[in-house]
């Protein structure tokens, strides 16, 4: 009997049919999707604006908050501000209900998600965040709800409707809260000037964080590493400077000391089957004339991006005074791990 009654209640599995047209539900499902968002762009107003204003403002933290997906939208948000020179963090509604409120000062702000602006969790704790004077920025579908009614600023993040077509599972309600989320963080970003040093303290590990903080310095050789020679050698001179500092080329200069050019790899080949004579042709008859330079200041990834750019596989770096102060290739920046 009670065998019986266990299976009664098992949920049943439906099959799925593989000749599903699985494409035409994607593309239908990012099309609703599309059009909230194109909905919200058309009608961001005001509130938006004052939403920015009240975040700037603020001298503590930005709290988000929301359940169910909403909250796991809300911790990309906080993500998100927090890594663009926004402090913030999540804090789970039912768990400040329950302590974590503790953790919310006067000087903090809170952004409240909820789609219905009804979620019993985050309407629980407004009485408490108002007696601490604490700004509460709502992102809610219905403007008449208790939440919007009661922040102090209130983002409309209506639809028209979901993708999931009983109306049941959140999507394109939270692609629109997300997307809002990410317009409020990169409109402060800009509104205060964050620059890619700012962004890079955030970031300091991993790939990200190489390619925002070395610098053309970092990784290009200097001094007695640096391939030069002056626009008077032949080319067989300038082939033994080449192949005694490794890296390929070698950066020609006239009797000043400013950049005559560059002599590579590629210019070797160039000569040969040019049938120069290596040992009497003058480099600066062969050499690259204003070959591509770097400033020894720039980001190591600006080198890569020029690199790329116009094809080439060494970069001369320069100084203030566009002197010749280092060089590098392709290689020392795979090495830094900038590729």
């Amino acid at each position: 009997m009670q065998e019986t009654s266990m299976l009664a209640t098992t949920r049943h599995k439906p099959r799925i049919d593989l000749d599903f047209d699985f494409i035409a539900t994607g593309k239908r499902v990012l099309k609703i999707e599309q059009l909230a968002i194109d909905k919200t762009a058309r009608h961001l107003d005001n509130c938006f604006a004052q939403a920015c204003q009240l975040v700037a403002r603020c001298t503590g933290r930005v709290i988000v908050m929301g359940m169910g997906k909403s909250g796991h939208i809300g911790r990309k948000i906080a993500a998100t501000l927090a890594s663009t020179g926004t402090p913030s963090f999540f804090v789970h509604p039912a768990e400040a209900g329950h302590g974590d409120l503790g953790m919310i000062t006067s000087k903090d702000l809170v952004i409240a998600l909820s789609h219905s602006g009804n979620t019993e969790e985050i309407i629980t704790i407004l009485p408490p965040l108002k007696r601490l004077n604490v700004p509460v920025i709502s992102f809610c579908g219905d403007p008449q709800s208790v939440l919007a009614q009661s922040a102090d600023v209130a983002v409309n993040i209506a639809i028209d409707q979901e993708a999931c077509p009983l109306g049941l599972a959140p999507t394109a309600s939270t692609t629109v809260t997300l997307a809002l989320g990410d317009a409020l963080a990169i409109a402060l970003l800009e509104a205060r000037g964050f620059t890619t040093d700012d962004f890079a303290f955030s970031h300091p590990s991993g790939s990200l964080g190489r390619r925002l903080l070395l610098k053309v310095s970092d990784v290009m050789h200097s001094h007695d590493r640096l391939p030069l020679v002056t626009d008077t050698v032949t080319i067989k001179e300038a082939l033994l400077e080449m192949t005694a500092k490794g890296l390929g080329m070698t950066i020609v200069v006239n009797d000043t000391g400013s950049i005559a050019g560059l002599y590579t790899d590629g210019d070797l080949r160039r000569s040969l089957n040019q049938n120069w004579d290596i040992s009497t042709t003058p480099i600066k008859q062969v050499m690259t004339h204003n070959p591509k330079t770097i400033s020894q200041n720039a980001l190591a990834a600006e080198a890569l991006h020029l690199m790329e750019k116009h094809i080439i596989n060494g970069l001369v770096a320069v100084s203030e005074d566009n002197r010749p102060v280092g060089a590098l290739n392709m290689q020392d920046l795979i090495r830094a791990q900038v590729v």
